[in-house]
């Protein structure tokens, strides 16, 4: 794999002597500069270099640095903030990857002590033994860090029973630009006046702060609006005596812009032993938002609003999604939680909310933890979903989460509408109307300078009405970028005045985060999609549906939400989980891809080696497809990066032997014996290396006849019943075509007259996955063309490996969108599952005595495409429970975990879940793989001898071949 490293000619002056000085890594490129050159915002700044400091000295080395050569520093955590927080044009400190450890967790206390990079759903698994969490909890819980909370000031889905993360931080020690190191916290008054006697920086800085605090105390205590959510400023009103002198909270909010956060300890709260959710279903956004102040009189741990037009986004991407059933019926709806010492205590209390409200609303009450996941991840994933509407807009944030008293949410709303109507712009409300905090996202145009003065213009008038309703601009994601600018139609001179000196009083240079809050960009400044439009041609040779084959749009799905970060659950990112780095992540290979159609940092083009090597360690297990709430398929823009790159260029070795595989495995299959002794004898090495694959794999071994062969040799294709086409892929009908047999089998005794194609067919996946398009069209048409006169008979294809099935479904019609042979295809695919599930009941399940569990591991391009279900229905009836393994990618991934420079990687992906659960259970365990690779990446790494489904149906009917 390469390693693109600037020649010294390019690194800037300051880059030896930081390097020098840091433990951890930094890098100047220009592929890690686009990376970070933007965040979930609307914005982007190129930073000069980033940095991943591994501890306190390094964060030292750093400031020390840019003071020298007056660079400034910006902290970063996960980068999903919204408002344009974390990115600067010097130096960005990446706090998650190394400096991410809980220190220390005092149950007793409910205290614990975390560095910035913590994750915060990493606090919360450490805290729940002790029945404690961390209370605020937005979103992106997943995988926002604490230091990126701090910094924002986080609120959350719970934020009704727990606050801000103001609320929650107890100290916070820090350091300034000139290397002072302060811890910071409550200061009792005679603390005070010790510390603002001392003649030093630190006394210099506590008299600073107190003096401040007696000038504009008066205008902070009467001009501070007073609701829950106010984010938007400094939290200056903690620097009054009623509220302690404490400077931890004081810095809340800050995004960044006095001190750089070494570690926070913050306060923990109890869990609820048990939770109820009652869904409250209204006629109008409006009528569910006039309800909040009567439901904030209730018992309730949250309070959030859900729009019609959300859930059709759901209901058009993903029709099956068990949320839809468990909203009652409505066009808008608040999900209110409740808890209690018991299940009964819990449910009581959601039924008194639901009872209260009479026929004002319909009702749905949901104790099952499973239901309520369903419909929080709605909630959870609006920002999201919100992007891409059902009718294909394109949506963006910029006035995310303003906030308002709850009393004036209705108004406030219907007024905001009519603003909206105004401008021509069209956005869905959803958020957090508990606390009167509004996420909304609009079609601006973003991408003209006359879209831009519009975007201006409304920002202003939004700001407007949002002070008249004695609001906040900002809710919960900061100022930023987005918003800092306006925070003079919020407060008056006098207090943006206290702000100014504030941040002066820690940070007299400037270094830290400028541009934010005091002296604040246009908001309307270094807008992304304004300053670094595509520059080179973005159409595609795949139809890219979605978006109409243009790779812009498609790269502007990506928002920068970071779900593709998370570390468990779910399939996507497996690389970004093998290595934690931002480049082989969804996002992160979106970001890039972006920057290479604006070609400003990327350069190259479609020759870029920044994106060529962000893309060589993405696995195209089509995991983001359905997990990226935007819907990303990286693994089609990888394909298609493929092609252009690779154009009239010689390929890597492994397009050629991995590429062609099914190829080469038609020409073996002739004389199987003897391929067999040089592909695995003493000629392998040497094979290997020709071919660019990893010496660490063993070839599999052909079979010595294949599927078509012994399907010929059995004769007659069995039952008079329903005729089914049975497609013997590449790897069911050279490697194991006993599974192809079992099918066959199973599928007659159920009733079918089973045929195979008339001759060869292929799916053209390999060419697809190594970016060979052209062959892997051929190959679709020329299937499709074989495939007609079964496809027009109507006669259902049944398809045994996930990837091809799925490839058939889906690929096949971007390679051949206007195709219809290729069209009638598709539409007659079925998976084995879904062929044989409908039948269960002929089956007999005491056959041989099956019970106990299987272990599952489901394919990822089955997860992507067609699900589950059939497939848990046809093994349940055989008498087995069915445990899905929380596995991701078995890594292994076709092509990608044979190919040289992968091995590690692709064993990584393995043993962060897969392997060690398999090994856990057991040799004797039924561990059922429908995927050829996920079965023999077990067998290279387990003693488990996995099962296709087709094989443990066939043993339970007693078929077996």
């Amino acid at each position: 794999m390469s390693r693109t490293v600037p020649t010294a000619a390019h690194l800037p002056e300051f880059a030896a002597p930081l390097r020098s000085a840091l433990s951890g890594q930094a890098r100047f490129d220009p592929g890690t500069r686009a990376l970070y050159a933007t965040d979930a915002s609307n914005y982007r700044q190129v930073p000069v270099g980033v940095v991943f400091p591994r501890h306190a000295s390094d964060v030292a080395a750093t400031l020390a640095v840019a003071r020298e050569h007056g660079l400034s520093v910006t902290s970063r955590g996960a980068g999903t903030s919204i408002a344009g927080n974390a990115m600067g044009p010097g130096l960005v400190l990446d706090f998650s990857r190394h400096m991410n450890r809980i220190e220390h967790l005092d149950p007793d206390r409910r205290l614990a002590r975390v560095q910035p990079g913590v994750v915060l759903d990493t606090l919360r698994a450490a805290a729940q033994p002790y029945g404690l969490t961390f209370g605020p909890d937005p979103s992106t819980h997943s995988r926002c860090t604490l230091g990126g909370m701090i910094g924002n000031n986080s609120c959350g889905t719970h934020s009704v029973a727990w606050g801000k993360t103001a609320d929650n931080v107890h100290e916070l020690d820090v350091l300034l630009a000139d290397g002072t190191r302060l811890t910071l916290g409550p200061t009792p008054p005679d603390t005070l006046d010790t510390l603002c006697a001392r003649g030093d920086r630190t006394g210099r800085l506590y008299h600073q702060l107190r003096a401040l605090a007696e000038e504009f105390g008066t205008n902070l205590r009467e001009n501070t609006p007073e609701l829950p959510r106010r984010v938007s400023g400094y939290n200056l009103q903690q620097l009054l005596p009623e509220n302690g002198f404490h400077l931890a909270r004081a810095l809340v909010g800050s995004e960044g812009t006095c001190a750089t956060i070494l570690s926070a300890t913050v306060e923990l709260v109890e869990l609820p032993t048990a939770r109820a959710m009652v869904v409250l279903g209204f006629d109008t956004t409006y009528a569910a938002a006039d309800e909040v102040t009567h439901l904030l009189e209730q018992d309730t741990l949250a309070i959030e609003g859900v729009s019609g037009e959300l859930v059709d986004v759901v209901r058009n991407r993903n029709p099956d999604s068990p949320a839809l059933s468990l909203l009652p019926e409505a066009k808008s709806w608040l999900l209110v939680e409740t808890g209690g010492t018991d299940q009964d205590t819990a449910r009581q209390a959601a039924e008194t909310i639901a009872n209260s409200l009479g026929t004002r609303a319909t009702t749905a009450i949901h104790t099952d933890p499973r239901h309520m996941a369903a419909l929080w991840k709605i909630r959870e994933e609006g920002s999201g979903y919100a992007t891409r509407m059902a009718d294909g807009s394109e949506r963006w944030s910029g006035w995310e989460d303003a906030a308002v008293p709850p009393r004036n949410l209705g108004a406030y709303l219907r007024e905001f509408d009519e603003l909206l109507r105004h401008f021509g712009y069209h956005g869905a409300s959803y958020g957090h109307y508990g606390d009167g905090c509004v996420h909304v996202r609009i079609d601006f145009d973003l991408m003209s300078r006359a879209g831009a003065a519009d975007y201006r213009r409304f920002l202003e008038s939004a700001a407007e009405l949002t002070v008249a309703h004695g609001g906040s601009l900002s809710g919960e994601h900061g100022d930023g970028r987005a918003r800092s600018e306006l925070l003079s139609q919020m407060y008056p001179q006098p207090i943006l005045t206290a702000f100014e000196r504030f941040k002066t009083a820690f940070d007299p240079e400037g270094l830290h985060n400028p541009g934010v809050l005091t002296r604040p960009r246009p908001v309307d400044g270094d807008l992304r999609l304004l300053v670094a439009p595509p520059r080179i041609p973005s159409r595609t040779t795949l139809a890219l549906r979605p978006d109409d084959g243009d790779l812009a749009p498609a790269t502007r799905r990506c928002v920068g939400m970071g779900k593709c970060l998370n570390t468990s659950g779910g399939v996507m990112c497996p690389s970004y989980r093998a290595t934690h780095d931002e480049k082989h992540s969804t996002r992160g290979r979106a970001h890039l891809l972006f920057e290479m159609l604006a070609g400003q940092t990327v350069r190259g083009g479609w020759r870029s080696p920044q994106v060529r090597e962000a893309l060589d360690l993405c696995l195209s297990c089509k995991g983001c497809k359905t997990d990226c709430p935007v819907g990303v398929d990286m693994a089609s823009y990888k394909a298609e990066f493929l092609h252009r790159h690779y154009h009239h260029r010689p390929r890597p070795a492994s397009h050629y032997s991995m590429g062609f595989l099914p190829l080469w495995l038609h020409l073996a299959s002739r004389t199987p014996g003897l391929a067999n002794r040089i592909t695995r004898g003493g000629l392998a090495p040497l094979l290997k290396r020709l071919g660019g694959i990893t010496p660490e794999r063993e070839l599999p071994p052909l079979a010595h006849r294949t599927l078509r062969e012994r399907y010929r040799e059995r004769g007659e294709p069995g039952a008079d019943g329903e005729t089914v086409v049975l497609l013997p892929d590449t790897f069911t009908n050279y490697l194991e075509p006993d599974l192809g047999l079992d099918a066959i089998a199973v599928l007659r005794r159920l009733g079918h007259r089973v045929e195979l194609p008339p001759g060869p067919v292929c799916c053209g996946l390999t060419w697809h996955s190594t970016g060979q398009l052209g062959i892997a069209r051929e190959m679709v048409r020329r299937t499709a063309r074989r495939l007609r006169p079964r496809t027009g008979a109507g006669i259902p294809l049944v398809g045994l490996e996930p990837s091809c099935t799925a490839f058939l479904r889906n690929d096949a019609l971007e390679l051949c969108p206007d195709d219809e042979d290729v069209s009638a295809m598709a539409a007659a695919v079925t998976t084995f599952a879904e062929q044989v599930a409908p039948r269960r009941d002929l089956w007999r399940r005491d056959s041989t005595g099956t019970s106990g569990q299987a272990l599952v591991q489901i394919h990822c391009h089955q997860y992507a495409e067609s699900g589950f279900e059939p497939d848990r229905a046809a093994v349940e009836a055989t008498g087995l429970r069915t445990r899905i393994l929380d596995s991701g990618c078995c890594g292994l991934a076709g092509n990608f975990g044979f190919e040289r420079g992968h091995y590690e990687v692709s064993m990584a992906c393995a043993e962060d879940s897969l392997l060690p659960q398999v090994r856990a259970a057991g040799e004797h365990t039924t561990v059922l793989a429908d995927g050829f690779s996920c079965r023999t990446q077990l067998r290279h790494a387990t003693n488990s001898e996995p099962l296709h489904l087709a094989s443990l149906l066939a043993r339970t009917l007693g078929v077996t071949t």
